[in-house]
């Protein structure tokens, strides 16, 4: 049988896989699925995480669970010889190996867009994944903590300061949602005031949200700042070491949270470890088939999607417009990539991708919201219900969508949990703090004689 082999288990890679196994008969192809991730992550739920609106969990869609007949490895793809058709995979643990292939669908995904500035190695934290949305609410709920046992000052303003790098959908969402989250804490520490919260904004360019047009992005900042946020537009990071932040507008400050969503990078892998047409910014060649290759030549046997892939957008009006690197096209992408593949090997012609948006829905806090599709604007709590709603139809599977439902109907009675749980990723900590005395057999004997006596 052919060996289709997909690169990346994210939205793309997911979707082609999920319908590869509905639409191919069982002696037709086998489908093998690389990722060093055992999972699915549904990007748009990461903000509820950092507000523990959804649990971690209920964000993560298993991969061997709902792929029943794709073969999943878990690996990176470290390169790719198309010529010879095989890829290198690198294994959590033992040597790399080499794995042929017939077919090939790179869906690997961005990375995030990392700038050499001093600090931000050390301090930052990305929010891409499930295990960074939970670190930001753990990490905001432990400051929460220490704070409340300190007296008014620097170190305590220090801890109660976060700052979000990053004016896109995921830095604008998150930042929302954790500004409402600290803001509903502070009922429950009564040492803490309200003044002493600081949540900054930091963005390069003169706006925010650049899915949506200039009024509601204005809108969001003003709405942002009328809750107690700080918004810097036209400033950049400068240096962020040991927590003390500097703008290239001269301010500064302290923050025990520094949180990077500044944009997306091409994978390493597909820039530089692959011998498939790139573009110039490093992204896979396609053509509006999802066919690896240009308008004049194809790659055979090579397909690409997702957020590294240059797709071609048939449904704008601007001449070599790409489609934007979001959830909404991914996920079409995969479906018709699966749709495509299976089309070729039947020998039928492939489809070209055509989706026109939706529409751009942001959360921006618990009842907060902004939608806009063309020139119609929503704001506030009925945006707010359809971001919810879109996304709960959007995660895949029923399985998920029941969860996330019932999650949200427990928080709308009961509120949101507010247990900070980072120890669990130093689990050996409590163990090793344990000093219990040991008990030796003699003086066991004689502690149980003891106790026998006494009890005569």
């Amino acid at each position: 049988m052919r060996t289709i082999l997909v690169v990346g288990g994210g939205y793309a890679g997911f979707y082609t896989a999920w319908r590869l196994e509905k639409k191919l008969r069982r002696d037709e192809a086998q489908v093998v699925l690389v990722d060093p991730r055992p999972y699915m992550t549904y990007q748009p739920f990461l903000p509820e995480i950092v507000a523990g609106s959804i649990e971690a969990r209920h964000a993560a869609v298993s991969l061997r669970r709902h792929l029943k007949r794709t073969k999943i490895l878990a690996g990176t793809v470290t390169g790719v010889c198309h010529r010879h058709k095989t890829v290198t995979i690198h294994p959590s643990l033992g040597p790399d190996l080499e794995l042929s292939y017939d077919i090939i669908v790179v869906t690997a995904g961005a990375v995030t867009r990392k700038l050499a500035i001093p600090g931000v190695a050390e301090q930052a934290i990305g929010m891409k994944h499930v295990e960074e949305a939970v670190a930001i609410r753990d990490r905001l709920l432990t400051a929460f903590d220490q704070a409340s046992m300190l007296e008014p000052g620097p170190l305590r303003r220090r801890l109660l300061t976060t700052t979000f790098v990053g004016g896109g959908f995921s830095g604008v969402e998150g930042f929302g949602e954790l500004l409402s989250f600290a803001t509903a804490l502070l009922k429950s520490y009564p040492q803490l005031d309200a003044s002493e919260l600081a949540f900054h904004l930091v963005e390069a360019q003169g706006r925010i949200l650049p899915e949506v047009t200039d009024k509601p992005g204005a809108w969001v900042v003003r709405s942002l700042e009328k809750r107690g946020a700080h918004v810097h537009l036209n400033s950049q990071v400068v240096s962020a070491r040991d927590g003390h932040v500097v703008l290239s507008t001269g301010e500064e400050f302290d923050s025990e949270l520094i949180v990077w969503t500044a944009g997306n990078a091409a994978n390493p892998m597909v820039r530089s470890h692959t011998d498939l047409p790139i573009d110039p910014r490093g992204l896979l060649s396609v053509r509006a088939d999802l066919r690896v290759g240009t308008r004049d030549e194809i790659v055979p046997d090579a397909w690409g999607a997702g957020d590294d892939a240059a797709v071609p957008d048939l449904a704008s009006g601007v001449p070599g417009a790409l489609t934007v690197p979001n959830a909404q096209h991914a996920v079409r992408q995969g479906k018709l990539l699966a749709k495509n593949i299976v089309a070729v090997l039947r020998g039928r012609e492939p489809k070209n991708y055509v989706h026109h948006s939706l529409g751009a829905v942001a959360t921006l806090g618990l009842g907060r919201g902004i939608f806009q599709y063309r020139r119609i604007v929503i704001k506030g709590f009925l945006a707010w219900l359809m971001h919810r709603g879109y996304h709960v139809l959007a995660v895949p599977t029923w399985e998920r969508k029941i969860r996330v439902l019932a999650i949200w109907v427990t928080g709308a009675l009961f509120g949101r949990d507010i247990v900070s749980l980072a120890s669990v990723q130093h689990p050996r900590d409590a163990f090793l703090a344990e000093d219990v005395p040991v008990v030796k057999s003699a003086d066991r004997s004689h502690a149980q004689r003891a106790s026998a006596a006494g009890n005569g």
